[in-house]
């Protein structure tokens, strides 16, 4: 999750006790923040709240998404001089961190998860937008160049990430990576691993780590941008470095500990 505190901590304003106060706005449930074809200046990170993404389609308003703390939008506006592209209207109370294009650098600076987050929204809409030129001109998929969606298969040996409270039980998957993190309406990303119910402090990052197999073994490495750390039985991991796990070790991401099962012999 973006630390919106971090974001500015030696950002403009950084002195004093409350060092993003100034950038703080509030909005009452039920306002618009802004409007469709609106030009902006502003983007918006969401410090307490809910916001609705809305857009005119075909004559009717449809919710686009739904953000909550952490999440941001309106981004558009600052990386180009353009319209919006959507309405944003506050669910609930608000409040927001408003950045304009004097502060956008710094909170870029401050804070890698924001840009990587930011990047892969971008490079979503750039596949949405393909997809949708390639459904214009009337392009056949054939069914093999269809993505196969990874399944898990939650038979009693595989290898699981256990919680113990709540009590929760999530299989890794036999092929590829297994990654461990937050939904996030943002970028349209669910994690194969998703802490979300088990995490209402929200200290694990939407890409938290990733869990893979390499011949018998299994490894945890960080990602990019962690805020509040990925630990085994107790020792902090360094971001992009793959640490072996066996069954019965700990792993917790931000405040969330679970236990790693592997395979019966």
């Amino acid at each position: 999750m973006a630390n919106v505190k971090a974001v500015f901590k030696s950002g403009p304003g950084g002195g004093g006790k409350n060092p993003y106060e100034k950038f703080l706005v509030s909005h009452l449930m039920g306002e618009i923040l802004f409007s469709e074809g609106d030009i902006g200046t502003d983007m918006f990170i969401i410090q307490s709240g809910t916001v609705e993404l809305l857009k005119a389609i075909g004559g009717e308003t449809r919710v686009l998404a739904t953000l909550e703390k952490g999440d941001f939008f309106g981004e558009m506006s600052v990386l180009e001089d353009v319209p919006r592209s959507a309405s944003a209207r506050a669910k609930t109370d608000v409040e927001l961190v408003r950045i304009n294009g004097a502060t956008f650098d710094a909170m870029l600076r401050s804070n890698t998860e924001i840009a990587v987050r930011m990047m892969r929204k971008l490079s979503r809409r750039l596949r949405e937008v393909t997809a949708l030129l390639e459904d214009a001109v009337g392009r056949q998929v054939h069914e093999e160049e269809k993505p196969v969606p990874r399944r898990v298969e939650p038979e009693r040996n595989a290898c699981r990430l256990v919680c113990e409270d709540p009590a929760a039980e999530f299989f890794l998957n036999r092929e590829g990576d297994t990654l461990v993190g937050r939904s996030d309406p943002v970028t349209g990303i669910t994690p194969d691993v998703d802490l979300t119910p088990l995490d209402p402090q929200r200290s694990t990052s939407r890409r938290h780590a990733k869990l893979y197999q390499m011949s018998d073994t299994y490894y945890v490495m960080e990602e990019i941008g962690v805020m509040n750390g990925t630990y085994v039985n107790g020792n902090r991991l360094t971001t992009g470095v793959p640490i072996a796990v066996q069954g019965g070790d700990v792993l917790k991401f931000g405040l969330v500990s679970m236990t790693f099962h592997a395979p019966e012999s």
